[in-house]
């Protein structure tokens, strides 16, 4: 059969399953947004010593060139420091992974020299010191002689740098304002989109890894076990999750844990994984009973094999659809506990944080209402929004 154009079916180009995908996904003009928004939620979290620091990128003083912020780059003087160094190391490991791409066309070649450089830049990350740095640069910036010269970031305020009076409203110096002990917002909002995202991809991860690999296990194994995993599941949905964590970040606190980032992503990982248990759980029970996983059992395949490389790349479909949806739930979970004062603890900063300290007059310090709150809802939207798309490109149902 012929075309108009003159090509048969024959020479028609076959695209690939990713290719059909990502057309099927482009047509949606909402999961694209949403995509989009998501890159660039990801951007300045990633370049926020880059966008906003109040240390010198540069320093040229008495014919010596310096980088001052390159100490905390590698070793950030926060009490949540190692959420801080993993962006950090992302931002130097992303666009080395785009040079690999360019320079070695064999994929192999590309991923031993990425793998080797990204040993090598764990080295500086471990091996230097963190240092308190009270230095007013801007005070020294403004005293250079003729020649010298400072380059500042676009925002030259740090997370934690007390720059301006309390509660000032936007202004060309701070464009957000400032916030209840006179830092400024938008550094703050920049550092707090680190919170979210973190919180958001490595406690939806704990939660998928957990419910994947217990419902993979009950539906596979079936009988008394899969009916205690179900009847614990149904205990933990029972009881009321945000209850739950609000119990478990108390006593976590209690105990005297500083890293209360990795405290939030625990307890929301270890509180989320129910559903995913349940799903991975019916789709194994539709699958264990089709020919290819019996004659894989009839041959001896041992069973972590079967649910590894036969079970599990056959139901990452809605799994990768619940991660998008997971992300936006443990984001505005994490929004909820700062807001009570038991997620993120002072003086990381936090989309939830801020809104707390507008708490008491709303309207009165409504930059502190309004911009994380946009933030939010940008953030859950934009995810649920990708969500959608990915759940409709899956589903064959959907048109």
């Amino acid at each position: 059969m012929s075309h108009e154009d003159g090509t048969t079916a024959e020479n028609v180009p076959r695209l690939s399953p990713k290719r059909l995908a990502w057309r099927k996904f482009c047509r949606d003009p909402l999961a694209l947004s949403g995509l989009i928004a998501v890159l660039l939620l990801l951007l300045p979290a990633l370049a926020a010593p880059l966008l906003a620091n109040g240390r010198p990128l540069m320093l040229y003083c008495d014919n010596v060139l310096s980088f001052p912020f390159l100490r905390y780059f590698f070793a950030p003087d926060s009490t949540e420091f190692l959420v801080e160094q993993v962006f950090n190391y992302l931002l130097i490991l992303f666009p080395l992974y785009l040079f690999c791409r360019l320079i070695f066309r064999r994929a192999r070649r590309r991923w031993c020299f990425l793998a080797v450089a990204a040993a090598v830049l764990i080295i500086p990350f471990v091996l230097t010191q963190k240092r308190m740095d009270k230095t007013d640069w801007r005070q020294i910036a403004m005293q250079l002689k003729a020649g010298d010269f400072a380059v500042f970031a676009p925002i030259p305020f740090g997370p934690f740098e007390q720059a301006a009076k309390p509660y000032l409203k936007t202004s060309a110096t701070h464009w957000l304002g400032t916030d209840q002990v006179g830092r400024d917002v938008l550094s703050r909002m920049i550092y707090g989109s680190r919170v979210s995202l973190a919180v958001g991809f490595l406690a939806t991860a704990l939660a998928i890894f957990i419910g994947v690999a217990l419902g993979m296990w009950s539906g596979y194994e079936g009988g008394r076990f899969d009916m205690l995993m179900m009847r614990i599941v149904e205990i933990i949905i029972c009881f009321p999750t945000f209850l739950l964590l609000l119990i478990l970040m108390a006593l976590l606190m209690d105990k005297g844990f500083k890293q209360s980032i990795l405290i939030v992503i625990a307890v929301i990982g270890l509180t989320d994984w129910t559903g995913l248990c349940r799903l991975a759980r019916g789709e194994v029970l539709k699958l264990r009973n089709l020919p290819y996983i019996q004659s894989c059992v009839s041959l001896g395949v041992p069973t972590w094999r079967i649910m590894l490389f036969h079970l599990l790349p056959n139901i990452s479909g809605p799994i990768l659809v619940s991660f998008s949806f997971g992300i936006a739930g443990a984001i505005a979970a994490e929004s909820g506990l700062s807001f009570l004062g038991f997620g993120v603890q002072s003086p990381t900063a936090s989309w939830g944080e801020l809104l707390r300290q507008a708490f008491d007059n709303p309207f009165e310090y409504w930059h502190l209402t309004l911009w994380p709150g946009v933030a939010l809802f940008i953030t859950v939207c934009a995810f649920n929004f990708t969500g959608e798309g990915l759940r409709k490109i899956f589903d064959p149902r959907a048109k």
